[in-house]
């Protein structure tokens, strides 16, 4: 059994929890939509077609923001396709996922279904193969009051209010030859720039997300970030980032230090995003919108799901169905560790996605809806992250991986909430043979009494939660948490996430 040494203080602090921290990702694709969250036939709908049991799960894993439409699919989206009678909605094929989407559900019954599960919008809008003018225009049917043609048509559809939406993407990924509209990043930076200026001049409380790169593994990572930045800089608030992880050629050592990646991804587009402030003499700051991330099998699904016939584009066909295990939670929950240690710049992000779609939520059409592994880790973190995350001292032995070098065994964040006096730490053990005793020195922290305990573990790394046994992974209780004399103690299984709450 290893041991490792954490060393905290309230003083000492990274920086507060933005909740948009623990956003989403609803595009559509697959059966994230029709299937997903909107069934009419289902036992459970309600209404409008929503499945309440998919609701009541995402209230559950407590989603604060949802990005939507898209993702790829955006870059083909004609947004008023999405709005007015539903019968009269035109079917259209969408090229990014070579499927037919039937407009079923838009923009006015996402934004009911978002009143349901108590999520906020987040709005992309289509930079691919529209531009200034489509943006303006979704814009003022969104969220003028009314007294022009696009805000009384909104009304007229049945929407009184304005949505309200306050923060917008400008395009996705669009650094990808896959992406509709590819263009380079002096092209991307004008029209970005262009778009985000047209609409600051409507409402200049908007918060712009502008596209950095896709992956950090980009042959035009960052300079594609320092050129858009140069372009953009005044007129946006936050540049994207994206990421997805999975186990290459049975190397789980470098797959349990997926976050090492992502803390170097993080940090490289601060350093280059402050490099531009000081360039252009801003005394602005740009934060992070890490509006893509998530373990995905994207080999699978290359060489699997891939529809590419011409006369084939089915509605909502089964794409990137992954079925995730324990290996995978503890993965997806190192990820989240990794967010939040940079909650100082970050401060929105969107797990992609939230259901069927390489997703914690499952379902099966006419039947049941269950957790996946990812699910446990999001939705105590959400719950249990509040307020302040601390800067901490790791003392930890290393393993050795192929693709990182010698990484720490042991990760962790911890959180400090003021109002409540409350504290939380995160940890994950990617020892895959020893236990970890981790012992943590509380600090000024007046942190006695645990409150809850638990880990994510099992002999079995490849086990998962199916359609035919929904409850074969859960979170376990971690009774060798204990506090004495300002100092927590918590022994960490191989292979395991965990979450000790104090109070």
């Amino acid at each position: 059994m290893g041991d490792a040494r954490i060393t905290l203080d309230p003083r000492f602090t990274v920086g507060t929890i933005d909740r948009r921290i623990f956003g989403s990702f609803v595009e559509h694709l697959g059966r994230c939509v029709y299937d997903g969250i909107h069934e009419p036939g289902h036992p459970t709908a309600d209404s409008e077609g929503f499945r309440a049991d998919v609701i009541d799960l995402v209230r559950e894993l407590g989603v604060s923001t949802i990005r939507y439409p898209g993702g790829n699919f955006v870059s083909g989206f004609r947004w008023e396709d999405s709005v007015g009678p539903v019968a009269e909605r035109p079917r259209r094929l969408d090229l990014a996922w070579h499927s037919t989407e039937t407009n079923e559900v838009g923009l006015h019954e996402f934004s009911s279904w978002l009143d349901k599960v108590g999520s906020e919008l987040m709005l992309a809008v289509n930079l691919g193969t529209r531009g200034v003018l489509e943006a303006l225009d979704l814009l003022e049917y969104t969220n003028i009051r009314s007294g022009s043609t696009l805000s009384d048509q909104r009304i007229a559809n049945g929407r009184t209010e304005p949505f309200g939406v306050k923060m917008w993407c400008l395009g996705n990924e669009m650094d990808g030859p896959w992406q509709l509209g590819h263009r380079s990043a002096e092209d991307y930076g004008k029209i970005a720039m262009q778009t985000a200026k047209a609409l600051k001049q409507m409402d200049e409380s908007l918060e712009l997300v502008v596209c950095g790169s896709s992956s950090a593994h980009m042959p035009t990572f960052g300079d594609w970030e320092r050129t858009v930045l140069e372009a953009t800089y005044d007129d946006v608030e936050f540049i994207s980032c994206h990421a997805y992880y999975e186990e290459k050629k049975g190397d789980t050592a470098s797959f349990l230090a997926s976050a090492v990646d992502m803390d170097h991804f993080i940090e490289s587009v601060v350093a280059t995003a402050d490099g531009v402030r000081a360039a252009v003499g801003s005394t602005k700051r740009i934060d992070i919108s890490f509006d893509e991330w998530n373990v995905w099998y994207i080999d699978r699904y290359h060489a699997d799901d891939k529809i590419t016939d011409i006369e084939k584009w089915p509605v909502a066909p089964r794409l990137l169905e992954d079925v995730y295990s324990v290996k995978d939670a503890v993965v997806f929950g190192s990820l989240m560790i990794s967010l939040l240690k940079h909650a100082d710049r970050v401060k929105s992000a969107s797990l992609a996605q939230l259901v069927n779609v390489i997703a914690p939520i499952m379902t099966e059409p006419g039947g049941d809806a269950w957790r996946q592994t990812t699910f446990f880790p999001f939705a105590v973190t959400s719950r249990l992250a509040v307020g302040d995350v601390l800067r901490l001292s790791i003392e930890s032995e290393t393993i050795s991986t192929e693709v990182y070098g010698e990484v720490p065994t042991v990760d962790a964040v911890a959180t400090f909430d003021g109002e409540t006096g409350r504290s939380a730490v995160f940890l994950v053990n990617r020892s895959m043979t020893e236990s970890v005793t981790v012992t943590v020195g509380l600090g000024g922290l007046d942190s006695s009494e645990i409150l809850e305990s638990v880990s994510l573990w099992d002999d079995d790394l490849m086990a998962a939660n199916t359609l035919e046994d929904q409850e074969r992974v859960g979170l376990k209780s971690n009774d060798s948490a204990s506090v004495s004399d300002g100092t927590l103690t918590v022994t960490l299984p191989p292979v395991s996430w965990s979450a000790v709450s104090l109070g």
